[in-house]
């Protein structure tokens, strides 16, 4: 599947929101694929909406949660929209243990069961993106999916998962942008957006793996690593922050806007994105 350079990342309520004259817009701006976040449910109603709504777009999950959402059901909606095939993207993944309690066991064995029952339910390895930041789970989606989509990395990590992917296999990092100029507002705001997050051990430990410590983490974050982060600045400072994933070896950026206005910031980093 062709993916695009340019993809967009939202809660999957922002998208409930949207119709078909937002697609549109976000068609011409040079968005190729809209990754619904926030864990959609795996009857992929939400995709179906947006499929349904525009016209070249791709549309990709990110991502299903494994543990609340049976593969089975997962199966039947892809089959049922098959019509819509060669843009529909499923991203799968095991979210974090803090959010899952008891459940969260075994998450890489609850991860090959789950593609697993895929297979079995004729879902193509072409159709799923595994959710995946360190190495063992990074091979087994270049084994066993279409590639992979990390969530809150670096461009290192970006060139670690290319030479674990090997050629052929997407690499669509998520990464963050905030228009604004301040360093004191951006930061502000980065560290309010990253607070959710500094707590979950997939993603603190993923972080000392790519050379962050503990002072990094702690008191909401050093500069470093918001600005690691979250790309802020004017356009030229995404533009290059972006990029530097593209260089690094991914296929797609899915960026994930901070500022309140999504679609007038996309306006304004058009020009510089293409």
């Amino acid at each position: 599947m062709d993916i695009g350079r340019l993809g967009i990342w939202a809660r999957k309520d922002w998208y409930a929101e949207q119709g078909p004259e937002t697609f549109a817009e976000l068609d011409d701006l040079g968005v190729s694929t809209l990754w619904i976040g926030g864990s959609p449910p795996a009857d992929l109603a939400l995709a179906e909406q947006v499929l349904t709504q525009s016209t070249g777009l791709k549309v990709a999950t990110g991502i299903v949660n494994v543990w609340s959402d049976p593969p089975e059901v997962t199966a039947r909606a892809y089959h049922r929209l098959a019509a819509y095939s060669d843009r529909l993207l499923i991203g799968i993944g095991p979210s974090h243990p803090q959010s899952m309690g008891d459940l969260y066991t075994r998450p890489y064995g609850k991860l090959v069961d789950y593609l697993d029952e895929l297979d079995a339910g004729d879902v193509p390895r072409s159709s799923v993106i595994l959710a995946a930041l360190g190495p063992r789970v990074m091979r087994l989606a270049a084994e066993r999916t279409a590639g992979a989509h990390p969530y809150l990395t670096t461009p290192e990590h970006t060139a670690r998962a290319r030479a674990i992917l090997g050629a052929g296999k997407l690499l669509v990092p998520e990464h963050k942008v905030l228009l604004e100029r301040d360093p004191a507002v951006a930061r502000g705001r980065a560290r309010e957006m990253l607070s959710r997050y500094m707590t979950l051990t997939n993603y603190t430990n993923n972080w000392l793996r790519l050379g962050f410590t503990e002072s990094d983490l702690a008191g909401g974050g050093s500069d470093r690593l918001v600005d690691a982060m979250v790309a802020w600045g004017d356009e030229d400072a995404i533009r290059a922050g972006v990029f530097s994933h593209l260089e690094a070896g991914a296929d797609q950026v899915a960026i994930q806007v901070l500022n309140s206005d999504k679609l007038g910031t996309l306006h304004r980093l058009a020009a510089a994105l293409k």
